[in-house]
């Protein structure tokens, strides 16, 4: 009798042995990074994920409301998890309700938020995050306005005091066309200096155009209803236009501390609306009626042959500024749809003393992001510079070259290094990790963050003041 109670005892103690091992093998393997996605409106929260880290543990946790956003956060991480090449093997553990952002606070499940969504709560979320002790990833704009602004720079302070990072998704420091223009306008023999430009004619001109309708991961692009509207989504001048601010600080004063408070004069600014069709937002919403917060925006407008009506969206803007005394312009342009063949583009100009830097994405490149060279004078000893540059160059960027056009040179570009915009968001994330485990970011980050969405909050200020 007594060998039969002693047996179930002695075979729970091995089980239970078992599993005190097992789980601390688990925690002993366990990856220093977690995710949690907070609310996953854009996107980009997904692209995140198109690769897997070494140092991210596989399970993420995934905060939001119920409904569609969120399925299509879902679907395309499931997308990523079965697609036949390189497949990724997310785990994703999802908390669905209104308390969603209470719940994630509470349960601090990971260490890492990612935040791509709705903006309307984005910089409220942001603090509140670093103050409960999360790292924060987040999409831009982390700012939407200048109350906002006030409250990102409390954001910044609560990292620092909180040893905690909070970083922004700079994809297009990414671009190999970029990447190449920036290293070029570091060379004094190629480039010369930068020139300090004019109101009119600026030494640096950053020009981003956009569609609604948009292929993301190799399907049309599901828009949802509030990123219509600039009160959830902001407007086009804080929105990509900081992608375009970022880059200006990032290629004219590379790697230098920008002070807001003394380096930025915003000269003008203007704001101006895409007019979408009510049929073209059903289209890439998938909605059959335009939400309630949307129909007050609702205008007709009369064409040459019918009257309809439209949804008039303020994502068209301008900057122009001055940055430590340089000129600079940046541009942002919706379009409803690409034309065939072509996607968003990007044009840029930086102007030198001995030549300009110049990336067009027109028809006549086919739509591919080409990098020009347009010297004043084209002599041998330039020519002679540039061919050592691009050499030089090649061998940390190898697949690039020199190529004749017109009265200057093309650099041109092999395929392997252009990764294109979804893979950038994995550079980004791979910095971020680095940054991490260094427990810093650059110096110059932070001050320059915050420099950049001061440049966007003031340039929306400056245009709401400005009659269309």
């Amino acid at each position: 009798m007594k060998k039969t109670t002693l047996l179930p005892v002695l075979v729970a103690t091995i089980i239970m042995s078992c599993n005190n091992e097992t789980a601390k093998q688990e925690e002993a393997s366990a990856k220093p990074y977690r995710l949690v996605t907070l609310d996953p409106g854009h996107f980009h929260a997904a692209l995140v994920q198109k690769s897997m880290y070494p140092d991210v543990d596989s399970t993420v946790y995934v905060y939001a409301p119920d409904g569609k956003d969120l399925q299509y956060h879902l679907d395309r991480i499931n997308g990523y998890n079965t697609r036949a090449e390189n497949p990724t093997h997310w785990n994703e553990q999802v908390y669905k309700g209104n308390d969603f952002f209470e719940k994630m606070i509470a349960e601090k499940k990971g260490n890492v938020v990612v935040l791509a969504g709705n903006n309307q709560k984005k910089t409220e979320y942001i603090l509140e995050s670093l103050k409960n002790g999360f790292n924060v990833l987040a999409d831009k704009p982390m700012v939407i306005n200048s109350q906002g602004f006030e409250q990102l720079k409390q954001a910044f302070e609560t990292a620092k005091n909180n040893k905690l990072l909070l970083y922004d998704i700079m994809t297009e420091r990414s671009e190999i066309t970029t990447v190449l223009q920036r290293e070029l306008s570091m060379m004094p023999d190629v480039f010369g200096e930068l020139q300090k430009g004019t109101l009119e004619k600026p030494a640096i001109t950053k020009e981003s155009v956009h569609h609604f309708y948009k292929y993301v991961s190799g399907s049309v692009l599901t828009r949802p209803a509030w990123f219509m509207d600039v009160a959830q989504q902001g407007e086009g001048i804080v929105d990509v236009m900081s992608h375009l601010v970022d880059l200006v600080q990032w290629e004219c004063f590379p790697e230098q501390t920008i002070d807001y408070t003394k380096d930025i004069q915003v000269d003008k600014a203007k704001r101006w609306p895409t007019p979408m069709k009510l049929s073209e937002f059903k289209e890439i919403t998938k909605l059959d009626t335009v939400p309630s917060y949307l129909v007050k925006d609702i205008r007709p407008i009369t064409n040459a042959s019918k009257a309809e009506r439209v949804l008039p969206i303020y994502c068209n803007a301008e900057i122009n500024y001055t940055l430590r005394g340089v000129h600079a312009k940046t541009s942002v342009i919706w379009r409803y749809k690409a034309p065939e063949g072509g996607g968003d583009t990007h044009y840029s100009i930086m102007r030198g003393t001995k030549c300009n830097l110049v990336i067009k994405q027109g028809a006549e490149e086919k739509y591919i992001p080409t990098l020009y060279i347009e010297p004043f004078k084209k002599d041998s000893i330039l020519q002679r510079a540039i061919e050592k540059a691009i050499n030089d160059l090649s061998v940390k960027y190898n697949g690039v070259k020199l190529s004749n056009f017109g009265n200057g040179w093309q650099v041109v570009i092999s395929e392997k290094l252009r990764e294109g915009h979804e893979a950038h968001f994995a550079r980004v994330m791979e910095r971020f990790l680095d940054y991490l485990k260094n427990g810093n970011l650059p110096a110059w980050e932070v001050p320059n963050m915050i420099a950049k969405y001061y440049t966007t909050t003031k340039g929306l200020e400056t245009a709401l003041k400005t009659k269309d």
